[in-house]
């Protein structure tokens, strides 16, 4: 067994693990974490499979940025776990069905792969010179254009769902109309007065004021 090979089946038995605390975790913020070290543990794949370019946008992306924000949102609310682990078990014979279809599509790649009755020839190796950002986007504006426009427009309605479902406008609310501010003048918003100036009291109208 190649050292290559120990690292592989070394990081997969965490990512395994990692990805079974993520769902059993009873700490949202301890699920989170253990997210996070599925993630680096899946970049590191990536990097053994010469993926360099998805390695570092997996860390970038999810571990920089997504879960930065999701472990700061559930630190931030009171989140009520006892009701979260309401009718946990309940989805436990759909989670089952999922898992069985995701272990039979693996076993079939696998069975595929090494017990198929032809050999399957060794991959070419690749040139100095190869990128395999360039390869990466050659194939996403080549061969998957029509995927990659349609899953850009799903996302961009699914953007414009969430914005339409949580702008609500209320009465009592307060905003700014930008159109009224860019038009407002100097004497509609501050008056000058002018006030005579008070002549200050003399020691004896102070005494005057306190006796009398």
């Amino acid at each position: 067994m190649t050292y290559s090979s120990i690292v592989f089946y070394a990081f997969s038995l965490i990512l395994v693990a990692s990805a079974l605390r993520v769902i059993t975790a009873r700490n949202p913020v301890h699920a989170a974490l253990f997210l996070v070290l599925s993630f680096v543990t899946a970049a590191g794949l990536w990097l053994l499979l010469e993926a360099e370019f998805l390695a570092i946008a997996l860390v970038l992306v999810y571990v920089g940025a997504v879960m930065v924000l999701f472990l700061f949102v559930v630190m931030m609310l009171d989140i009520n776990l006892d009701r979260l682990r309401e009718g946990y078990w309940d989805y436990l014979v759909p989670a089952l069905v999922v898992a069985f279809a995701m272990l039979a599509e693996m076993a079939a790649v696998l069975w595929g792969k090494y017990f198929s009755l032809g050999s399957m020839p060794p991959p070419a190796p690749l040139p100095a010179n190869y990128s395999n950002t360039r390869e990466l986007g050659r194939l996403l504006y080549t061969d998957y254009v029509y995927p990659f426009e349609i899953a850009a427009v799903i996302l961009l309605v699914a953007i414009v769902a969430a914005i339409a479902l949580t702008l609500r406008r209320r009465k009592d609310s307060k905003y700014v109309d930008p159109a009224r501010q860019v038009v407002v003048r100097r004497r509609d918003r501050v008056r000058i007065v002018s006030m005579a100036a008070e002549k200050p009291r003399t020691a004896v109208q102070e005494t005057e004021e306190v006796t009398g």
